[in-house]
């Protein structure tokens, strides 16, 4: 009987999750503001959790080259999408898409969302957007306007600026956010709209001129970028584009690893570390009911549905 009970405990113990390393996707390449918020995420998780959290980068298709690997890999909680808001355009972005967001993950929780900044080079004439505007209608069909690839956040946030000025900007797609910031610092591009995890430290250092923030209201809580204006409050009534991350496992992960996930997610959000570096960047942590699996995939639901409509009104300028 003792035999057979410690054989028991031993198998108990050894199907205690987790058991090993754990393997984070991103699905962008490094350097990016989500690989920036994958450092933090995997260092809080490794704390909680007690074993590593390893980061891969898998870029291309906007993220969804990635994401369609985390869908294909085995269900047992050690392969992980940490992605952004791309989870919710890429039905509408991608035509074929290899995966189903709502029925291939299983859903952990919201982590964090933040504003986007709409930034030029450092030799840009324009000393504010009034400026900036009169300089745009002036070199029409000239503007260079950067993104982080099909699908990125910066391409969507550029897609519904051009959408709704009707300016003939030229889009100027790269392989990540880092090298379009690159090549924006460069004077080599005009304009990037990105998140402020990317754009505020170069705005501190005086690098790039910032003429609008995206977000509802100004970003007080931000010093270089608190007397930054709205989009909205400089005429382009209704515009707001926020860029969330989520976090998601393959679907089918047993209920036990599940569980100790949604748990260690929860906890990062008292870690004091986690909780500095999101407010250096801008970022906001989602503590309502969005932080946990059911809310989170209503929420991207509803998402889906927003920016489909937005896309296809959108039309060329999805492109």
């Amino acid at each position: 009987m003792s035999v057979t009970l410690g054989l028991l405990a031993a198998q108990s113990a050894r199907a205690e999750f987790p058991e090993h390393p754990i393997t984070l996707v991103v699905p962008f390449p490094a350097g990016g503001p989500t690989d920036l918020l994958a450092r933090d995420l995997a260092e809080a998780l490794r704390k909680t959790l007690g074993v590593a959290v390893q980061r891969e980068n898998i870029g291309g298709g906007g993220g969804t080259v990635g994401a369609a690997k985390v869908a294909r890999a085995t269900a047992d909680g050690y392969t992980l999408l940490l992605h952004h808001i791309g989870m919710a355009t890429a039905p509408s972005l991608v035509p074929g898409l290899s995966y189903k967001p709502l029925e291939d993950f299983d859903y952990l929780g919201l982590i964090n969302e933040l504003p986007m900044v709409l930034v030029g080079r450092p030799g840009l004439p324009a000393k504010n957007y009034a400026e900036l505007s009169q300089w745009m209608v002036s070199n029409r069909g000239k503007i260079n306007l950067a993104n982080a690839g099909q699908g990125s956040a910066s391409h969507l946030c550029g897609m519904l600026f051009r959408s709704v000025t009707h300016l003939d900007l030229r889009t100027v797609r790269y392989r990540g956010a880092s090298p379009a910031m690159a090549d924006l610092l460069a004077d080599q591009v005009d304009l990037l709209c990105d998140q402020t995890s990317d754009t505020a430290a170069q705005i501190a250092r005086g690098r790039i001129k910032a003429y609008a923030v995206t977000s509802t209201q100004r970003l007080t809580t931000l010093p270089n970028l608190a007397a930054v204006p709205t989009l909205d409050e400089l005429g382009l009534k209704g515009f707001s584009v926020s860029v969330w991350h989520g976090l998601y496992a393959p679907h089918g992960t047993p209920k036990p690893a599940l569980d100790k996930l949604a748990a260690a997610l929860q906890q990062l959000r008292a870690d004091p570390a986690f909780r500095a570096a999101q407010a250096a960047q801008g970022a906001t942590l989602i503590e309502d009911g969005r932080s946990q699996g059911a809310e989170h995939k209503k929420f991207v639901k509803a998402e889906i549905a927003k920016w489909g409509a937005v896309i296809r009104a959108a039309g060329s300028y999805a492109d």
